[in-house]
């Protein structure tokens, strides 16, 4: 014959061990077989016990006061014990603990037991457990793991961009796999991981806060009858279609120039090669030569910003039979794209340096390991990959 428990005798149960009772010895104070208890015990979160096996109780309860703080304390979560066993929703629980009901839902959501219950003591036991548990770090046990990391951060790769590829990379292997924070860590503190110690200036764009131009630069503005960003039709913006280009100039020392072309739905990249000057007829001349290589379908549009060095935009549109569209005055955030792929160029192209001492084969080579680096907002494909699809689309 099954025996019938009332419906808190189990939370009586596991609260008893969470205190640190025995298994035995709470089973009997709630009146069920010892059996029972282990039952009960292994659905409700098993968590270590004591050396004598589950006779004993938990070798590290969590303290019965905690809090408040930033941690759910114990007070709090027997109040969404309470919510939950009373139909409340997340919402309402955290308006009565004082918490979002984001803080609610992962709570739950971390703690819930094999049997579909969520035990407050429990969820107290193993936050106080896990912060006490020794972390065993993957950078420093890993060699291999290290090394990838240090070929990728050579090539310009951000933390963030590595971890991602490693999931990528290595679904089913957890131990090559580590978030970026660890990576940042490992870095600026080396005791905490085994990557070179020169890779923390692989992170630094030595770049100063750019100063605002006050200069009224419209007066005898040469792009009074241009066409302006606001003109541009809604398929630029959605990037629906592709062919629809964001250049700039990376400028460094000595008056020293690189021209940068970055087609929007692909994020490929182009540079231009620019010898000696940034003046107007070198950046036409530069621009006609790269892009004319182009398919027309591939070159429908091209917005710049309002700097002198395209005064020579009608050439160039006439040219490369495409359209020329230009930003408001001082708002560079206009060409997003543009100004996000030039922030990764500064690995290579150091803000302060001569720009002039690359040669055209060093331009070629960045853009291709640029073009080849696996980019988020492309599903981590390259842009060399989504262009070759494009072109392979027009044959």
């Amino acid at each position: 014959m099954v025996k019938l428990f009332a419906p808190n005798t189990r939370t009586e149960f596991v609260d008893l061990v969470c205190g640190g009772v025995s298994i035995v010895a709470a089973s009997r104070r709630v009146g069920a077989a010892h059996p029972t208890g282990l039952r009960w015990w292994a659905q409700s979160g098993h968590m270590m016990t004591v050396s004598m096996g589950f006779v004993g109780g938990l070798a590290d309860p969590a303290p019965s006061v905690e809090g408040p703080g930033r941690a759910l304390g114990l007070a709090e979560r027997g109040m969404i014990q309470m919510g939950l066993r009373n139909g409340l929703s997340y919402a309402r629980i955290g308006a009565l603990i004082g918490r979002d009901k984001s803080v609610v839902w992962r709570e739950v959501k971390r703690n819930i037991s094999a049997d579909g219950v969520y035990y407050a003591s429990v969820a107290h036991t193993k936050a106080h457990q896990s912060r006490r548990r020794p972390k065993v770090l993957k950078l420093l046990e890993n060699e291999a793991l290290c090394r990838l990391i240090e070929v990728w951060m050579d090539d310009g790769w951000s933390p963030k961009l590595i971890s991602e590829m490693l999931v990528f990379h290595f679904p089913d292997e957890e131990t090559m796999q580590v978030s970026h924070e660890t990576i940042y860590r490992a870095l600026y503190v080396q005791t905490r991981g085994s990557l070179r110690a020169d890779l923390a200036e692989k992170l630094s764009m030595k770049r100063k806060q750019r100063v605002p131009h006050t200069a009224d630069r419209t007066k005898n503005s040469p792009y009074k009858e241009a066409f302006k960003i606001s003109e541009r039709p809604a398929e630029v913006q959605d990037r629906a279609v592709p062919g629809h280009w964001e250049g700039d100039l990376i400028i460094g020392s000595g008056g020293t120039a690189i021209g940068t072309l970055v087609e929007r739905s692909t994020r490929f990249t182009i540079l231009l090669h620019l010898p000696g000057d940034h003046s107007a007829e070198t950046v036409a001349e530069a621009m006609i030569r790269e892009m004319g290589h182009l398919p027309d379908h591939l070159r429908r549009s091209i917005t710049w910003d309002r700097g002198t060095e395209l005064a020579h935009y009608g050439r160039i549109q006439t040219a490369l039979e495409t359209t020329l569209y230009f930003c408001d005055p001082h708002s560079p955030w206009q060409r997003g794209t543009n100004e996000n792929t030039n922030r990764l160029l500064r690995f290579w192209f150091e803000k302060g340096t001569d720009l002039s001492t690359h040669t055209p084969e060093d331009l070629r080579q960045v853009a291709a390991k640029l073009n080849r680096r696996p980019r988020p907002t492309l599903n981590l494909e390259t842009p060399a990959n989504r262009l070759n699809q494009l072109l392979q689309t027009a044959a």
